[in-house]
Formats: C-alpha cells, sequence, structure tokens
C-alpha cells in the first residue's frame, strides 16, 4: 500500500471541503472518501487505487445514518450499515427486494461494515482491473485497451458494453434501487442536489475510468424511494456459482403492480449482466396491460436482451439471464396471488 494523508472529518461540509481541496496524484482519484472500506482499502492493498488523501466520514455516522418509513416513501443514511437495512422489519415488509438484494451480497461480516453508500459506489470486480500485472485496462490505465474483449470473460458484461470495456457492475443493492426509482442525494462544493439514480453511474463508452457523474469533492448523503403501488410486490433473485459470498452471473429485481393479473406497471432491473447497474424498459412495456404468465414473462426476457453483445466465454449469459427474468416475475406474480389469498382469507 503507498502512503497517503489522513483526515478525518467531523462535519458533511468539513469531509466536503477536505475532498474537494486539490492533490497531487495521477489519473485514478486521488482523494477518497472513507466509510466501511470494505471495497476501496481492498484495491489500495493490491495497488489498483492509490489516493493521495483520505477522507474519513465515519465520525458523521450519526448525521448521514437511520432508515425513515413515511407516507412519502422510504429515506435510507448514505452511512446506514447493509445490515442494519437488511434485516430492517419495515423494509422486509414494505420494500422487500430491497432487503433480499442486501441480504444476498457479502458475507455477514461485510454487511456489518458496509455502509449502504460505499456498496453503489464499489468498483468491478474484473480480474483484469484487479490485478495489475495486466496493463491492458482502460478502467485502471486509460488507453491502454481491454484485455478481456479477447480473454476471460466468462463473468463480464453483455449489456451496455463498449469497445473499450466489457467489466460488469458487481452489486446487488443497486438493482433494487434501479426497479424502485431510487432518488440519490449528493452534497458538494457546490451544494446540495439530487438525481434519479439511474443518473449516478455512467456506460464506459470512451472512458471507461469515469464510472459515476459525482463531481469532485461530492459525496452522497442518502436514498430516497418514492412511496409506489409497487413496492411490496417485489423480489430479487440472484442467480451465481456457488450459494454463499459470490457476485450475480445473472440477477432481476422486479417490482409489480397487478389487478386480477393484469400487469398495470412493471419494473425489471439487472444486476451480474451489464456495466452498469441495468433497468430494462423494453421488457417493462411489452408487459404493461398483458396478462403474467410463462408466455407474457418470456416476451419480455427476449426483449431485455435484444441488444445483448457477448464475447466468447459469456455467449451463455443472455439465456441464463432471460430464464432468470422468467423465474422472478413468475414468482412476483405468484407474490401477488398469495397476498390476494390471504386478504380473501
Amino acid at each position: 500500500m503507498r502512503p497517503f494523508s489522513y483526515e478525518r472529518a467531523t462535519s458533511v461540509a468539513g469531509a466536503v471541503q477536505a475532498a474537494s481541496i486539490p492533490a497531487d496524484s495521477p489519473i485514478g482519484a486521488p482523494i477518497q472518501f472513507l466509510a466501511g472500506g470494505t471495497n476501496l482499502l481492498d484495491l489500495m492493498k493490491i495497488d489498483v487505487m492509490y489516493p493521495d488523501r483520505l477522507v474519513d466520514i465515519t465520525p458523521l455516522a450519526g448525521t448521514l445514518s437511520g432508515i425513515r418509513l413515511g407516507d412519502d416513501g422510504l429515506t435510507l443514511g448514505a452511512l446506514t450499515r447493509m445490515s442494519e437495512a437488511a434485516h430492517h422489519p419495515d423494509i422486509e415488509r414494505e420494500y422487500p427486494v430491497i432487503a433480499q438484494s442486501l441480504k444476498l451480497a457479502a458475507s455477514a461480516q461485510l454487511r456489518n461494515m458496509a455502509s449502504l453508500a460505499g456498496n453503489v459506489l464499489q468498483r468491478t470486480r474484473c480480474h483484469y482491473f484487479r490485478d495489475v500485472t495486466w496493463s491492458a485496462c482502460n478502467k485502471r490505465n486509460p488507453g491502454s485497451g481491454c484485455a478481456a474483449l479477447e480473454g476471460s470473460n466468462r463473468k463480464h458484461a453483455v449489456l451496455g458494453v463498449s469497445p473499450h470495456c466489457i467489466a460488469t457492475y458487481p452489486g446487488d443493492f443497486a438493482a433494487a434501487l434501479m426497479a424502485l426509482e431510487a432518488i440519490v442525494r449528493i452534497t458538494g462544493p457546490d451544494g446540495d442536489r439530487s438525481i434519479p439514480f439511474h443518473e449516478l453511474h455512467r456506460l464506459p463508452g470512451d472512458t471507461p475510468h469515469i464510472e459515476t457523474t459525482l463531481a469532485p469533492g461530492e459525496m452522497i448523503t442518502g436514498f430516497h424511494i418514492p412511496a409506489s403501488p409497487v413496492t411490496k410486490r417485489s423480489l430479487y433473485l440472484k442467480v451465481r456459482d456457488r450459494e454463499s459470498y459470490e457476485f450475480a452471473l445473472t440477477s432481476a429485481a422486479i417490482a409489480l403492480d397487478l389487478q386480477d393479473g393484469i400487469v398495470r406497471e412493471a419494473r425489471i432491473a439487472l444486476g451480474g449482466v451489464a456495466t452498469t447497474p441495468w433497468r430494462s424498459r423494453a421488457a417493462e412495456d411489452s408487459l404493461k396491460g398483458k396478462v403474467l404468465d410463462e408466455t407474457s414473462a418470456r416476451a419480455a426476457a427476449e426483449a431485455a436482451f435484444a441488444q445483448a453483445q457477448t464475447h466468447g466465454e459469456n455467449d451463455y449469459k443472455p439465456e441464463l439471464g432471460r430464464n432468470t427474468i422468467v423465474r422472478a416475475l413468475l414468482d412476483a406474480a405468484m407474490l401477488e396471488i398469495y397476498h390476494e389469498c390471504t386478504l380473501s382469507d
């Protein structure tokens, strides 16, 4: 690990100010906020990230943590621990896709440390990115190429890819936020702002090293998930090589509003298959006004992967992703039938 300076923040304004002071460093995040550290410190140890300065925001937990459920929806503080949100009874009942996505992420020990904001900003697990002996990685070394294009790419993305990067976004929680149309609250040198969650991450294009729309010195302070008829009828399905402590090969965050078996609204977000948290509006549009059955679910799944691009070892992913969507949609439909039966009893 390379030398760095360390500053412990005592206020949000102080943290922003500390992170806004110019630092003399090569490309690649010269100043970083430190929260749980479960991703950042790993990358520093393997010399993938080498910030000049760390601004520790853990003392701000009293200000930036917390869970509030109101008539307007659910509000989550940026420094709320993953485990706290995963097992919160109101979230489990009213926003199950959020609780499930968090419970299926990482290990219990990491969930106890990792913050919600840090989780959505985690970086790819692409082995070419994480192994500095590979020089060709546009995300780590801009302009060097992408070794994954012709290399080992079984776990790499098939949606949102570019000729410069096919690294997969690894997170689970982000898919749930996409499906529920969350709002991200941000504080920076120019004050406060809010953006839809789908505007937080950037497609790789020809600048894969620029991963988010956050400006220098900006930090996430929280998330707001608006109240909606779809939030209760939601679930997260994750398909992976093993059942514990593994990233998704494919996943689906589903949220539905059904009336008499007819889809009034569907939200479909995908994980494990794209370069960013991914929402499939084409799949959603194909379901609206339809009876949700295996035929309509399969049509939605086909629409979701119509633009998929594979690179050899990941040729299997579109079909696995389609099957994941079909299963998740039908499981969500059964949740609705179960709720109806329970109410009628």
